[in-house]
Parts: C-alpha cells; sequence; structure tokens
C-alpha cells in the first residue's frame, strides 16, 4: 500500500464481506487492493460511460413508443 493511500471505513454486507475475505485469500491479494481496484473499474467503467453519452449528445431522441413500434415491427419484440 503506498504511503499516500487515505484510510476509510466503509460497511459491508457480511456475505460480501466473507466472499472478499475468501478471493482475498485465494489470490493472495489484500482486501484493501481487491477494493481499490474494484472500485477503480467501477470509475473507469463510469467514465467511457460519459464519454460515450458525451459523443451521442447531438443525436436526435427517439421516442421510447416508436422503438417499441419497430421491434414489433421486425419481430425481435
Amino acid at each position: 500500500m503506498s504511503t499516500l493511500s487515505k484510510r476509510a471505513t466503509i460497511y459491508l454486507d457480511p456475505a460480501l464481506h466473507k466472499a472478499l475475505k475468501i478471493k482475498s485469500i485465494e489470490t493472495s491479494k489484500s482486501m484493501s487492493k481487491l477494493i481499490n481496484e474494484a472500485v477503480r473499474m467501477a470509475l473507469a467503467e463510469d467514465a467511457e460511460d460519459l464519454a460515450a453519452f458525451e459523443k451521442r449528445v447531438n443525436e436526435p431522441l427517439i421516442p421510447f413508443k416508436d422503438v417499441l413500434k419497430e421491434l414489433k415491427k421486425d419481430g425481435r419484440l
């Protein structure tokens, strides 16, 4: 762990805590490292989503009813 790391208290569901503890043992990674990796991945995914939304901001909106109508017409719904 880096000397620049910050300490935080988190509360986990008991089943998640147990799973995290087992994964920590199986992977020889600390629970902190696993949590840091998971949070980093979640934030990266959010950043990708935001970039995709930004890229499509000027696309025309399609009403939901029109999408449903098209899906029914194509036999996909």
